[in-house]
């Protein structure tokens, strides 16, 4: 459910290919800008970053700019628009954009460190952050959808929002995931609370709440086994027969591959969960087979949950899937109308744009 005070969550789309045509990407960078200068103006950065971090204003704001309310692309492109918007300007409005989809995505530390000397507080801070949440969404919650795009809003106060999509192509959706910084109080227990959703499924999910008994054990198998030992354990569940629908899949478990990995671990003595999903080398991989070894084991199981929820709306008239939150909904249209009123562009284009905006409420 959509909660005013944690406007973060999860978004499936159906998975969409292709290119923007540029005469409709060259507008939407110019809207983009003007919205963007305007919300910041008129509301402040934080309420900038709150708002990217809500996925119903974050889907609208795609609506009014033109893009498909539906496709997987509205999450690349709206994000494209943005930076591109705002090349330039970021000193001035203290609002900047790293990262992007495919190889951009992964240049976002570099680029988070070339303004850390515009920065009020660490860059390093930020980097984790980006780092973190993207280990989080591809190898703590594993449900099926693979990160291919990443993009991190940030102030120069250190305040910052993610917007980050994986695609799954055997059900051909793409999954949007949003976090916002000043709601985050632990990585690695609902940090982002799950909103959206067209395609659910069984999941591994290490970052539900009531994982936390299951992330407690399996960093203290960590810390106290020895590798050998535990490649041993895990060579004695391959031979297991586990039912079908289980949702640890033996089959691409390879035990002796991850003696390199579970040595790093055992060396390096991570205290926490957090940091053991830090350690370099430990991917889905690494936390399936000691999930294997937490549940079958220890009996400490993980959660199955998928965090996904809901399709895009705020609400139900009638109550269903929940009651529709009328003081979200009306800052939403509020935040928007203002801002595109506010946008420097041509009538025409104001008007279309205010004519989307009306037909998506």
């Amino acid at each position: 459910m959509t909660n005013p005070a944690q406007r973060t969550g999860i978004a499936n789309l159906p998975l969409h290919y292709g290119k923007v045509p540029p005469w409709l990407f060259d507008r939407m960078t110019k809207l983009a800008r003007e919205i963007s200068i305007a919300i910041i103006t008129e509301f402040g950065l934080k309420e900038m970053l709150r708002r990217l971090s809500d996925p119903f204003w974050f889907q609208a704001l795609g609506c009014v700019l033109g893009y498909d309310w539906h496709s997987s692309g509205v999450t690349t492109t709206v994000c494209g628009a943005l930076k591109e918007g705002l090349k330039g300007l970021e000193n001035d409005l203290g609002f900047f954009i790293a990262g992007g989809k495919g190889k951009t995505s992964r240049k976002t530390p570099a680029e988070i460190e070339s303004v850390g000397h515009l920065l009020k507080s660490p860059a390093s801070r930020l980097v984790y952050a980006s780092r973190i949440a993207a280990k989080v969404d591809n190898s703590a919650l594993q449900d099926g959808y693979q990160l291919y795009h990443h993009t991190f809003f940030f102030t120069a106060d250190g305040s910052w929002a993610i917007v980050q999509q994986g695609m799954n192509e055997t059900n051909h959706y793409a999954r949007r995931y949003h976090w916002l910084g000043e709601d985050v109080t632990d990585f690695v227990c609902e940090p982002h609370t799950a909103i959206c959703s067209q395609a659910k499924g069984t999941v591994l999910n290490l970052i539900a709440a009531e994982s936390g008994p299951a992330r407690h054990t399996i960093t203290q198998v960590t810390l106290e086994e020895k590798p050998e030992k535990i490649i041993s354990q895990l060579k004695k569940l391959k031979a297991l027969n586990l039912p079908p629908r289980h949702h640890l899949n033996l089959e691409d478990i390879h035990p002796d591959r991850l003696s390199k990995t579970l040595l790093i671990t055992y060396e390096q003595q991570p205290q926490d969960f957090e940091q053991l999903l830090g350690l370099e080398g430990v991917g889905a991989k690494t936390l399936r087979a000691l999930s294997l070894i937490s549940e079958l084991i220890y009996q400490v199981p993980v959660s199955i949950r998928d965090p996904a929820r809901y399709s895009f709306a705020h609400g139900g008239k009638d109550g269903h899937p929940y009651p529709v939150d009328r003081k979200t909904y009306d800052k939403s249209i509020e935040v928007l109308h203002q801002a595109l009123a506010r946008a420097k562009v041509g009538d025409n284009e104001k008007l279309a744009a205010l004519r989307r905006l009306r037909a998506w409420v």
